[in-house]
């Protein structure tokens, strides 16, 4: 009889790595030959692999989805993405431009990808890098429609979301529970820092103290437009004389000639209904109620025959 004990306790046979680590040239998605148009790679988070890559990690116990962590040994800078094809050329990946600028990696430069299991994202903070982004209505609906291209995040590095064919770039302050957290199926709330360089707008506080009405000189009027005055013109007479007809008009006050105080709170679509605050003069109650009050058959009566003694 044959034994096979001695066969599995060989050290070879006790088990096989399940991680994948390799190095890989890099280059930006520009450099990807073929007649299709790759710009969906420079939207999100994910990289182009080759296909020995994937045979490599078929044979390995990984866990999916499939998450990768990128050195640059020179430099000691790294960063977590996902994968989106291996249609690469073998020794070669191609990663999105803003994921080389994080790395400090040229063309060509060398990168060590290794397999990772992160934990899921609960929590995430943002700071937009130009206050362009306020510009955006909703800003929470563009960055979660631009995260489904992502498969992780780490903090401190710099993203970035297309919108509007315009390109937006925010850098991961905060995420929980860990500085690197993948986003596939998760529920993570999003939080905004204030934009780099943004100034909170000064705000003018304005005088509540209402203008008080001065009397002014009546020479100041003189070439004021004083509109109707009543019985000021000249009168003519039936029989043609111009004796006596020439106006007297009542002489000018101050008084009679005061300007109007600008109302300085006025809103543009508002209206102001200003009324008088003069106190109004307060009628007797007695007199009121004298004539208000009505009394039946109260009237002098009249006589159609003179009252008198007959002859």
């Amino acid at each position: 009889m044959f034994s096979f004990h001695h066969v599995f306790d060989h050290p070879m046979a006790r088990g096989f790595p399940n991680r994948f680590s390799t190095q890989y040239r890099c280059y930006s998605v520009s450099m990807l030959a073929g007649p299709n148009d790759r710009s969906d790679v420079e939207k999100g988070g994910k990289i182009i692999m080759p296909p020995s890559a994937l045979d490599q990690l078929s044979r390995l116990n990984i866990t999916y989805p499939m998450l990768f962590k990128l050195t640059n040994k020179n430099s000691d800078r790294m960063t977590h993405c996902g994968v989106l094809e291996f249609v690469a050329d073998e020794g070669i990946c191609y990663l999105p431009h803003w994921m080389m600028q994080n790395l400090l990696l040229e063309e060509g430069g060398l990168v060590q990808v290794e397999s990772v299991n992160l934990m899921v994202a609960t929590y995430s903070k943002f700071q937009p890098q130009s206050p362009d982004f306020l510009d955006i209505t909703n800003p929470k609906a563009v960055l979660e429609n631009a995260l489904r291209n992502f498969a992780c995040l780490t903090t401190g590095d710099v993203i970035a979301i297309n919108y509007n064919e315009k390109i937006y770039e925010l850098r991961v302050m905060e995420t929980k529970p860990d500085k690197a957290v993948s986003i596939i199926e998760c529920d993570m709330n999003v939080d905004f820092d204030a934009p780099l360089g943004y100034k909170e707008p000064e705000r003018r506080f304005q005088n509540q103290e209402e203008p008080t009405e001065e009397e002014g000189d009546a020479s100041s009027y003189a070439d004021m437009d004083m509109g109707f005055r009543a019985f000021t013109g000249s009168g003519n007479r039936l029989d043609g004389k111009t004796k006596g007809i020439e106006p007297s008009p009542a002489p000018l006050t101050a008084s009679d000639m005061k300007r109007g105080i600008p109302n300085y709170d006025f809103k543009v679509g508002r209206i102001t209904f200003i009324r008088n605050s003069r106190p109004q003069p307060k009628k007797n109650i007695e007199e009121d109620d004298a004539l208000n009050r009505f009394i039946a058959f109260s009237g002098e009566g009249q006589s159609l025959r003179k009252k008198g003694r007959k002859p």
